[in-house]
């Protein structure tokens, strides 16, 4: 080994400065995003942000050598807007001139275990658009900065690629991982992120920091911290330079012996720090003016201000060859007993409010493309998006939807969210007036899961408006809270339509406490054109036949001419699935069990489960029943088996006359803590299929990855937790297959959750956690949802769809499957008769797009100007149908637009695709004027001139 003091090898140290307002110790976790940047309960966390800004400026203009970095688009976008013309003249001369450098440069550093592709990839739009809008080139960020999620997913680092970035830098990785790299010099690496797109398209130059986001040890000058400044003034008794050199230099040479090049870095900043810049960079001053002239003394070392992108630009020139990594860094631990897999569950109910929030914002922004400008301002008001926009970009970040912030911080994000879809409602009602010609009143319902709906409990007669914002034709069940006990149905074509009225459930009744006095539920199927709407007209009946009633006992089946569920008499449990089209049969039962979770006292480790970390006191949970008391409901337009497991669990097994998937539709909590006993509620699906240890998990919603049981691929794994060790993050399904292709169970999940298949044939996804403990990293509260509707315990409602398919054909039912759970039908309601003008059906579509092509962004950009995102939701491997290249007509494709022109951006929409560098490779192309082709995997952005 070659050390860094020989005299023909210069050692050069970058020191990037930076504060931190993101992290696991005082994060966005403790306080809410408006009391951090005002500075406000300090007796939480201290934090300032807007002083920071200050702070820092002024500092940087007192010396052109300083440098400093900055993340989150959010914080920045604040402090900006308050700036004077001459302060925001003075901070684009810094941008300028590269000594104030954006990295990352998203609204926010978002999570990766629990967020969906796209909502990641709308709120990276949104800061980098702000950035590029304000900074021009300068401040587009070439640099991926995520120093403090906990695991990294596989997708981001494809998605930072086809944005532009030229390299990614983590600070979180196992330390079984970490320990390894280490010895073989692989802490910086190539990361081939999709199996689909040809490379380079997805690759990424990553870094591993080598203090996370902190300064080495001895070495932190802020007024936080407590380690002595340089003293060096030689007449004073504690001159300490001789000192600090030889501490310095000592962990320079450490940390060069564990990467691979002459140059290093080293992070100078943490949490909120820098609101005193002057501490700092006076001591970094000295820092580099004495570390420099030892130089003449023969030291090869050098030490200077500096950015990530300089320093991985120096990385580049270098050369070398770097190791190649193709899986993902999950799951994550920082100690034998400490894995970070808790969190994937974590607040369940805020994680499901933020994927309704994003289908409701798709759909905002596609109405206000196809309405037009009246959308914005018509006859309900002055409709906006950007409010939810910002609202959704900012629950993105790693302590929101993570569910890793204290309660009050919770509550925030989702008020956000709230008040974000307030205004995007008056946007839906005068979009759709002016596409319906109705000027009708019309009725957001956001409770229809609890079986609340005011106008449908009480109306005689009334409407219902179905929105589907998925580019192609969807069939979906309706359930509207009633109190008659028959209805008529017609739909936009007059015809009438099968429907049925069923009772509420025990369950609903108990959850919905006193919101809503529904006694029945009228069902019925209603098909939606794509990227449109379609009108269902709904009559009380007062002479139709009666409801249809339960019968207390378990049916030995339910089946429709797609799939048969047969179930035990004796248990009330699943017994098997069948496919009834591919004649395939699998044995499934299916149960709830319960985690204890630890409370810290052990004789291994003292580490409690919280609201990051999942750690079970033992490798068996509790079943919560060996028995369901069951009651069903069989009619033409759907078929349920009610289960009760518990007073705090219960599920409804549901199939409608044309579903290929079975719903399992779950509802758990208050979870009882009065024996003190934390509790991780699971539910386990038990199987006949062989999967020799090897289970699937999606990636962000987008990419599948193979797992195995007690394995990482890149290094020999010693496992000490055998339950939270195997856990991965589920963001949109999960599958088990046999390994002769025979059979495939698939599981798509309404949320993102954690799970994993800890014995062979066998799958489990956590559904919800009540903990008494902190778990010490930096909540400082127990994970102990309450709430003045639920004071004894939070109770969580949600659905998984199973569907059994040959594993060559799986993808094409479990993809679509998943983008219609990702983005739902939008229901609107308008009391009594609609005018007869009314225009009743609509679709946005000149036809449905293929199969394979997901419509994943329509929004307004500018005035005539829309963004579009067109993707192949398929994998390479997974379809022998759809995953081939496919070629869309982009000026074919809208019904209302004309397209006059376009032109082809990269993924974040901030620089346009053929001027797209990345160091010495461009990305293929094979852009025409109209027509596109999208290959396996591939995103592809258009800026859209439009009338």
């Amino acid at each position: 080994m070659q050390l860094i003091f020989s005299h023909n090898v210069w050692l050069h140290i970058c020191f990037v400065c930076l504060f931190v307002c993101v992290s696991r110790v005082a994060c966005t976790c403790a306080c809410t995003v408006d009391q951090y940047y005002y500075g406000d309960r300090n007796d939480i966390q201290h934090a300032g942000v807007q002083y920071i800004l200050d702070s820092v400026v002024d500092q940087l203009l007192k010396n052109p050598d300083r440098r400093f970095i900055y993340v989150e688009t959010a914080f920045f976008y604040r402090w900006w807007k308050r700036q004077s013309s001459s302060m925001q003249q003075t901070v684009r001369q810094l941008v300028n001139e590269g000594r104030l450098e954006f990295v990352n440069g998203g609204w926010c550093m978002s999570d990766e275990a629990t967020t969906h592709y796209s909502a990641v990839i709308d709120q990276m739009t949104l800061g980098l658009r702000f950035l590029n809008e304000t900074f021009g080139p300068c401040g587009r960020p070439r640099v991926a900065w995520h120093i403090d999620p906990f695991g990294h997913a596989r997708e981001h680092a494809s998605m930072f690629a086809q944005m532009g970035y030229d390299g990614f830098f983590f600070g979180r990785l196992d330390y079984q991982d970490r320990d390894r790299r280490m010895l073989d010099k692989e802490q910086e690496l190539l990361w081939r992120a999709s199996d689909s797109l040809t490379p380079p398209m997805a690759d990424l130059l990553t870094g591993i920091l080598p203090n996370g986001y902190n300064p080495p040890n001895g070495f932190c000058w802020d007024q936080s911290c407590d380690d002595p400044p340089i003293r060096d003034d030689p007449d004073l008794e504690d001159y300490n330079v001789d000192d600090v050199l030889k501490r310095f230099l000592t962990i320079a040479n450490g940390q060069s012996s564990v990467y691979k090049t002459n140059h290093i870095i080293m992070t100078m900043g943490s949490d909120f720090q820098y609101e005193n810049a002057n501490l700092w960079y006076k001591n970094l001053d000295k820092l580099i003016l004495y570390v420099n002239a030892l130089q003449a003394n023969g030291s090869n070392v050098n030490v200077l201000y500096s950015t990530p992108s300089c320093y991985l630009q120096e990385l580049h020139r270098a050369n070398l060859t770097w190791a190649l990594k193709t899986d993902d860094f999950f799951p994550y631990a920082d100690n034998a007993h400490d894995f970070w897999t808790g969190y994937f569950t974590s607040r369940p109910a805020l994680k499901r409010y933020e994927r309704i929030s994003n289908s409701n914002l798709q759909t905002c922004n596609q109405l206000e493309v196809l309405g037009g400008p009246v959308s914005r301002k018509g006859p309900f008001g002055e409709g906006e998006s950007q409010t939810m926009k910002k609202a959704m970009a900012v629950a993105q970040h790693h302590d929101a939807v993570s569910g890793t912030e204290k309660q009050h911080v919770a509550n925030d994000y989702a008020r956000r969210l709230a008040n974000g879809w307030k205004n995007c409602q008056v946007l839906v009602s005068n979009s759709l007036a002016a596409l319906s010609g109705s000027l009708a009143p019309r009725i957001h319902c956001d409770n229809l899961n609890i079986s609340v709906c005011p106008l449908t409990e009480t109306s005689k007669k009334f409407s219902v408006n179905v929105y589907n914002p998925l580019a192609r034709p969807v069939t979906w069940l309706v359930r509207l809270p009633v109190n008659g006990t028959a209805y008529i149905v017609s739909d936009a074509r007059g015809k009438s339509v099968e429907c049925e009225v069923v009772p509420v459930s025990s369950a609903t009744r108990e959850v919905r406490r006193n919101r809503g006095f529904a006694v029945n539920e009228l069902v019925f199927l209603v098909q939606a054109p794509p990227l449109g709407f379609t009108t269902y007209s709904v009559s009380l009946h007062a002479h139709g036949p009666p409801p249809a009633s339960t019968r207390q006992r378990t049916p030995a089946a339910i089946q429709n001419r797609f799939l048969r569920v047969t179930f035990d008499p004796d248990t009330g449990l699943l017994s098997s699935l069948s496919n009834l089209k591919t004649k395939q049969t699998i044995k499934l039962t299916q149960n709830f069990y319960w985690y204890n979770a630890s409370d810290g006292n052990n004789s291994l480790s003292n580490q409690p489960s919280g609201a990051y970390i999942f750690r079970p006191n033992s490798s068996t949970p509790f079943v919560i029943s060996k028995t369901a008391k069951t009651e069903s409901i069989r009619t033409a337009v759907v078929q349920e088996v009610r289960q009760w497991f518990a007073p705090w669990v219960s599920q409804v097994v549901r199939l409608h006359a044309d579903s290929r998937a079975l719903e399992l539709e779950w509802t758990v909590g208050p979870l009882p803590i009065d024996d003190d006993l934390g509790k991780e509620v699971i539910t386990r699906l038990d199987t006949s299929i062989k999967t020799s240890q090897y289970f699937y998990t999606d990636s962000n919603g987008r990419e599948v990855l193979r797992r195995k049981t007690d394995f990482r691929p890149t290094w020999h794994l010693r496992q000490s937790e055998p339950i939270a060790g195997n856990y991965y993050p589920i963001n949109s399904r999960a599958f088990i297959k046999v390994c002769d292709d025979a059979d495939q169970l698939t599981v798509v999940t309404d949320r993102s959750q954690g799970g994993g298949s800890i014995s062979n044939g066998s799958l489990e996804i956590m559904l919800h956690r009540r903990l008494l403990y902190d778990d010490m990293r930096g909540v400082a509260e127990p994970l102990n949802e309450t709430s003045d509707i639920f004071p004894e315990g939070l109770v969580v409602r949600g659905r998984l769809l199973l569907s059994l398919d040959p594993p060559a054909s799986a993808a094409d039912a479990h993809r679509p499957l998943a983008q219609g759970v990702v983005l739902q039908p939008l229901l609107t309601f308008t009391d009594g008769d609609l005018h007869r003008n009314t225009q009743l059906e609509f679709s946005g579509l000149q036809a449905a797009l293929p199969p394979a092509v997901h419509l994943l962004t329509l929004t307004q950009w500018d005035e005539g100007l829309v963004l579009l995102r067109l993707e192949h939701q398929f994998q390479s491997w997974e379809s022998k149908v759809n995953s081939q290249p496919v070629t869309v007509n982009l000026q074919k494709l809208f019904s209302t637009l004309v397209v006059l022109g376009v032109s082809e951006l990269n993924l974040s929409a901030n620089q346009w695709k053929e001027e797209m560098r990345r160091f010495h490779w461009t990305p293929q192309t094979d852009f025409s004027t109209w027509e596109m082709t999208l290959r396996p995997m591939e995103i592809r952005t258009f800026l859209l001139r439009v009338r």
